[in-house]
């Protein structure tokens, strides 16, 4: 299915000339209406009559999260306030939260883009969509919600948390949709099956699922447990929440070229990276009014895949989040990413969906990790043999797959802490 199959299989150069008319419209607009970006190009020696369009891509410079902190609360926008008919803001946890204006058409394009990675996943008019993202600041939620009405789907918004009330209306209300985090909707099947609710025996049939790194042995996890098709989501909310999906072909995830410019560059040295090679996810906007972003590194860490995809559509594709720049792990030097340690564990019949990864330093100045893991309820191990067999298992896989050795303590099934809303998998305990 295709909500605009005009643009969704736009030849591959007729997109070109597309983003390469709107790119160079962007430089004009930022130049003449922002402050902040008018400075930055004439810092690069940019001229917006010169410009040539995507062959000068990499001589125009990068943006990230810090420059809308030094910014705070609207010094990067191109718009009066006047104009912005919406705010939405990040957490802040880490420093200043960034603050995203929005226009009108903002707005609307924010909501045309969802309504195609809707439609590409198979939601339709026919559908109940259980909204199990949270609302307000955050833009998972608000997102979803005006996405999935304009398709014409019935919206139930539910938003996060409340997990017994969730399970009751999915199943009297016929939810047929949900979107949330991958972790709460682990959570969500855990909780109907302690309740004596089998979610293969609802209307439920997909779920759209992003806002943490997931990994494709969690999405066979969620699928073997409820019997949907599980689908991965991306967007972030520097750039409008939630943007792009995958389509039902699950093998990337659809990036909407005539609104957005993608690269993939090195993160140390900022370099772009041949297709096929792993590197982080940078993305200028190109229809944005409020803020729009240039060169904006995400964080995140991808692939990137150009070859039409065998539903049709001929926008490029990213591969799955492996996780952002600045959540990696190195350990004794190794680099990993938690989403590699869930692959790992996740591949093992014994163990459950819940993971924890402590970081310790020792007096000698080692780095110690230690991987908690819960035994799944299928499992059949009761003697304490077994699971010192186990945890030696565990931890030999990990040290073959990833090159990082790390101490496994297998635990009780609900052992460890559960959350309604993103995951959290690391406590890193050398920074204390």
């Amino acid at each position: 299915m295709f909500w605009d199959p005009r643009i969704e299989r736009m030849p591959e150069k007729e997109l070109e000339e597309y983003q390469e008319r709107k790119l160079k419209a962007l430089i004009f607009r930022v130049y003449n209406h922002s402050p902040f970006y008018r400075k930055r190009l004439k810092e690069a020696g940019i001229n917006p009559w010169d410009f040539s369009g995507l062959r000068d891509l990499t001589k125009l410079p990068f943006t990230k999260k810090q420059d809308l902190r030094d910014t705070y609360p609207t010094g990067m926008f191109s718009v009066p306030i006047s104009q912005v008919v919406r705010f939405h803001a990040s957490s802040g946890t880490t420093g200043k939260p960034t603050v995203v204006g929005y226009t009108a058409n903002d707005i609307d394009m924010w909501v045309e883009c969802l309504c195609r990675g809707l439609v590409s996943c198979g939601v339709s008019r026919e559908d109940v969509v259980q909204i199990s993202y949270g609302y307000g600041l955050f833009t998972g939620g608000l997102g979803f919600h005006y996405a999935a009405e304009k398709v014409g789907a019935t919206v139930l918004p539910t938003s996060a948390g409340n997990t017994a009330r969730q399970i009751e209306l999915m199943k009297d209300l016929k939810t047929t949709v949900i979107a949330c985090t991958p972790s709460y909707m682990l959570y969500l099947s855990e909780y109907a099956y302690k309740t004596g609710v089998d979610l293969k025996e609802t209307n439920l049939k997909r779920g759209i699922f992003g806002a943490e790194p997931w990994s494709e042995e969690t999405r066979k996890r969620i699928e073997e447990k409820t019997g949907i098709d599980a689908y991965d989501v991306y967007g972030t909310s520097e750039l409008s929440g939630p943007l792009f999906t995958e389509c039902t072909e699950k093998c990337g995830i659809h990036i909407w070229a005539d609104h957005f410019l993608v690269e993939i560059i090195d993160p140390k040295t900022g370099e772009q990276v041949g297709e096929g090679e792993k590197g982080e996810l940078v993305v200028t906007t190109l229809s944005k009014e409020a803020l729009p972003l240039i060169r904006w590194r995400t964080g995140d860490i991808t692939i990137l895949e150009n070859e039409k995809c065998a539903c049709g559509r001929t926008h490029p594709r990213i591969m799955r989040i492996l996780g952002r720049a600045d959540d990696m792990i190195i350990v004794r030097g190794v680099n990993v990413f938690p989403s590699q340690i869930e692959h790992v564990l996740m591949q093992i019949p014994e163990v459950g969906e819940h993971y924890l990864i402590i970081l310790d330093r020792e007096e000698n100045g080692l780095d110690v990790m230690t991987i908690q893991v819960e035994l799944s309820e299928k499992a059949e191990i009761d003697k304490v043999s077994d699971i010192l067999e186990l945890e030696k298992r565990i931890a030999e896989k990990l040290k073959s797959v990833l090159n990082v050795t790390a101490k496994v303590e297998v635990v009780n099934p609900g052992t460890l802490q559960r959350f309604e809303g993103k995951a959290k998998r690391v406590i890193d305990r050398r920074k204390i």
